[in-house]
């Protein structure tokens, strides 16, 4: 076909066009296909101990089979459907996965679970926690993730702040002979302005080379709890500037439902998850990251499914009592989940190990209810070449074909199918992991 472009001014045309582009993929190299964990629990750092994922695993298990004790019970509570195997096999998995690995991420808190006390105390707690850490290195009894969240840099908090993760790493490394947990990460809360990731990031600079340190190995997240960290003084959004301020540290920001909507001045009964200020800082947070490869992690439900009587001795009333609060507070949690779920934020906050079957409950259903339709229109689509596709009366072009492909990736992530229930789509691990089409179907003509 003859064209009317010479060759030179059409490689002139693009060789700035590919320094743009260029440029362009550098910023937003797209979404990170390595494990996300779905939760993080956050506990005081004056109570962790080297076997916690072990001992409240055990302790979510006990309360899941008290107040869940079988698939028809579970299935009421989560408004799921009885009749077929849909809530056999949800509670099948959750079960499971409190037996196997019921906390993904843990996090040792010194900020709002510890709360202020002494510097003495404050010193103590963080030798404590990190010799805690060490040993549960050493007798693998750690979960996948794990990281302390210190008190913010503000200017009442910093010098606490810093002298907390100082004595917490340094204490650590010299435990271990000079090394990190798998997957480790400092928490940075309440963040308002990029000099404070700037200043935490120069200070990982430090320690690394105080202590011989691989140079990078410290990460960081950060949290949305305030008005300013969604819209500056100038109306621009700020999250961007604090992710680059972090100097390639940061790999998440989570979200702090109950500052923030104490920051916009909503009183304490309505300040939950769903609320319409939420969503407006989750779609902000969403819009200046996605793409970036930060993980997003929502916050929490502070509705705790922890009856109300205690003792061995209760009577029949209040058992049903407890019953009754506990599958009230499951269900209101599990609402709140899928609602982030459906605002896509993967990940959540957990605050105690009753929290956990509601969690695992939300997830698995949120990614098993659209399984069977989401493999035929995954291999319809692919074979048709990536072409528009009609399925009964659901239309797919190249962009729900990628919402298919984030749908298996995510769902394999969290635990909700199996890497074999992935492969019946007809591609491999390799081609959902790259998350593009254009990729299958050219390597695929090879």
């Amino acid at each position: 076909m003859s064209t009317s472009i010479p060759t030179n001014k059409k490689e002139a045309l693009f060789n700035s066009l590919k320094n743009a582009n260029t440029a362009f993929q550098q910023i937003y190299p797209g979404d990170r296909s390595e494990r996300q964990p779905v939760h993080t629990l956050y506990g005081g750092a004056n109570l962790f101990k080297h076997d916690a994922a072990k001992s409240l695993g055990a302790r979510a298990l006990e309360i899941f089979e008290n107040y869940a004790p079988d698939h028809n019970v579970f299935g009421h509570v989560f408004g799921m459907d009885t009749k077929t195997s849909f809530s056999k096999r949800i509670y099948d998995k959750v079960i499971a996965k409190l037996k196997t690995e019921a906390i993904e991420d843990f996090r040792i808190d010194f900020e709002d679970g510890y709360g202020n006390r002494s510097n003495e105390e404050e010193d103590e707690t963080a030798r404590t926690a990190a010799l805690e850490v060490a040993k549960g290195m050493q007798e693998k009894t750690l979960p996948p993730f794990i990281g302390i969240r210190i008190k913010p840099f503000t200017e009442e908090m910093k010098e606490r702040g810093l002298r907390t993760l100082d004595i917490f790493v340094s204490t650590l490394v010299k435990e271990t002979g000079g090394k990190l947990p798998d997957n480790f990460v400092v928490m940075l809360p309440k963040v308002t302005i990029p000099e404070q990731p700037a200043t935490l990031a120069s200070l990982f600079d430090i320690m690394e080379e105080e202590l011989k340190l691989e140079k990078g190995i410290l990460k960081m997240e950060m949290m949305v709890e305030t008005t300013q960290a969604i819209m500056a003084i100038d109306g621009t959004n700020p999250l961007y500037r604090f992710i680059k301020a972090s100097n390639g540290r940061c790999i998440a920001m989570h979200f702090g439902t109950y500052d923030y909507t104490a920051s916009c001045s909503i009183t304490a009964r309505y300040q939950e998850m769903d609320h319409p200020v939420c969503d407006f800082a989750h779609h902000m947070t969403k819009v200046a990251l996605a793409h970036t490869g930060i993980w997003l992690s929502d916050g929490a439900t502070n509705t705790m499914p922890i009856g109300p009587h205690r003792g061995d001795a209760l009577t029949a009333a209040q058992l049903m009592e407890n019953r009754d609060t506990v599958h009230r507070a499951w269900k209101k949690g599990y609402d709140h989940i899928r609602h982030s779920l459906w605002n896509g934020f993967y990940q959540g906050w957990d605050l105690n190990p009753a929290q956990f079957p509601m969690r695992y409950a939300a997830v698995y259903a949120f990614f098993l209810e659209s399984y069977d339709d989401a493999v035929e229109r995954l291999k319809t689509f692919v074979d048709k070449a990536a072409r528009a596709t009609l399925i009964g009366d659901v239309f797919d072009d190249a962009a729900t074909g990628q919402g298919l492909l984030n749908y298996f990736l995510r769902a394999l992530n969290s635990g909700a199918i199996t890497e074999e229930e992935v492969l019946v789509t007809g591609l491999t691990l390799d081609e959902i992991r790259g998350r593009s089409f254009k990729k299958i179907l050219e390597n695929r003509k090879k």
